[in-house]
């Protein structure tokens, strides 16, 4: 029986494609670099801001001046502005309630910038209590390597096999396999629902509250 459920956050829980568009695109747009179509910015998050910028640069200014340079300014200016178009996808609010309900232990585990993901998860969502909010720290321990997120599932004193790992990009689903934990996909982040299956996902969420129902068939088998 599943005990606790570890999220992804943007693209999962949260819908922060706008911000995160208008953060990469200040910085390009102040060295007179093209900037990125929301399209293209949602094809390049997944993997951390520093990522996005390496591939948000052009070809000739992915120096390693260069990326941490704008790495720096894109963080100020989202560290700003993180939270003025980000919000919960449609149904979240419910799922979270039903889970809180059925006393499930909940947790974050994000790509984004640690200080930035703990920032998001306060200001939109408050109402429900995660128990731990991890965003990356050190690069080398970005998902998929496994090590935070069997971290969490020590501090929520949950075995790994009975937490599910919820997330929109095959980095979610490669991690959840790699951690032993349950991985499910979601329809609405920011990668195709093919890619997830590929990957490994062994449940889809076509709508957040489909989470239930694999609750009440993993409680009746």
């Amino acid at each position: 029986m599943f005990k606790g459920v570890i999220f992804d956050l943007d693209g999962t829980l949260v819908n922060s494609l706008g911000d995160i568009t208008n953060a990469i695109n200040t910085v390009l747009k102040t060295h007179n670099f093209p900037t990125l179509t929301v399209q293209e910015c949602q094809s390049f998050i997944g993997h951390g801001v520093k990522d996005l910028v390496v591939k948000a640069l052009p070809k000739d200014h992915r120096s390693d001046e260069w990326i941490n340079r704008c790495f720096h300014e894109m963080l100020a200016v989202y560290r700003d502005n993180c939270t003025i178009k980000t919000e919960l996808y449609p149904g979240i609010s419910n799922l979270l309630d039903e889970l809180t309900a059925r006393k499930l232990k909940l947790a974050v585990f994000s790509n984004k910038a640690d200080e930035l993901t703990k920032k998001v998860v306060k200001a939109v969502c408050s109402k429900w209590n995660f128990e731990v909010v991890e965003g990356l720290k050190i690069e080398a321990l970005k998902k998929p390597n496994p090590t935070v997120a069997i971290e969490i599932s020590k501090k929520l004193n949950i075995p790994a096999e009975q937490l599910i790992f919820v997330g929109d990009t095959d980095v979610d689903i490669i991690t959840a396999k790699k951690s032993n934990m349950y991985p499910v996909g979601v329809v609405w982040g920011y990668r195709t629902k093919e890619e997830l299956v590929l990957s490994g996902a062994k449940y889809m969420l076509e709508n957040p509250l489909d989470l239930i129902q694999l609750l009440e068939s993993n409680k009746a088998s």
